[in-house]
């Protein structure tokens, strides 16, 4: 298991090991410091598994030309017994028959093994892309999740001030009325004296 499917892993644990907001089953408290440390990690980690798989890519050129130079020393013992056999003249036709069948069985494997090469070479590279899309998926979805928490958290806070903002106005305006009613008798019982 690579680095970043464990910090992914531990990124699910601590999302999962988070407390419930206070009248919420699907919105949590997250410490944004922790994760945060965890997301700076997966970032730092993931030019890493993409360099480890750019490696594993380079190793295409290897493969191809270790398939060459086999290829290059099938024909070149192909070409040895090739000269030998012209040069005995009684076995000439045998010689050109058989030199022949080497070198077309010599170029058969060497097409052979390198067909392999780039086909197991390519196999290899489109692994590591989907591999690395998984993960940069992975990483995606939790950003989501951690956004779409985020921006309940704040939904709720923004819903609270304004139950808090309406009770106040609620009781400056019970206020205001009592204010006003003591006044207008004080200047009625003003009057009749």
């Amino acid at each position: 298991m690579s680095r970043i499917e464990q910090l992914i892993g531990e990124i699910e644990e601590y999302i999962d090991s988070c407390k419930f907001q206070p009248l919420s089953t699907t919105k949590i408290l997250v410490n944004k410091e922790e994760l945060e440390e965890l997301l700076v990690e997966l970032r730092l980690r993931i030019p890493d598994e993409i360099k480890k798989y750019q490696k594993i890519i380079s190793n295409q050129d290897a493969i191809l030309n270790d398939a060459r130079s086999q290829a290059d020393a099938m024909l070149a013992d192909a070409t040895a017994q090739t000269n030998e056999l012209v040069n005995e003249h009684e076995i000439m036709q045998q010689a050109y028959a058989q030199a022949n069948q080497l070198v077309e069985e010599a170029q058969a494997q060497a097409q052979a093994i390198i067909d392999n090469a780039v086909m197991e070479a390519n196999g290899i590279r489109q692994g590591s892309i989907d591999y690395t899309d998984d993960m940069l998926k992975s990483l995606q979805t939790i950003i989501n999740h951690a956004m779409e928490n985020a921006q309940g958290r704040f939904d709720s806070f923004m819903s609270s001030m304004q139950s808090s903002y309406d009770i106040v106005s609620s009781n400056r305006g019970e206020l205001a009325g009592s204010i006003s009613a003591p006044a207008e008798q004080e200047s009625t019982g003003e009057e009749k004296q």
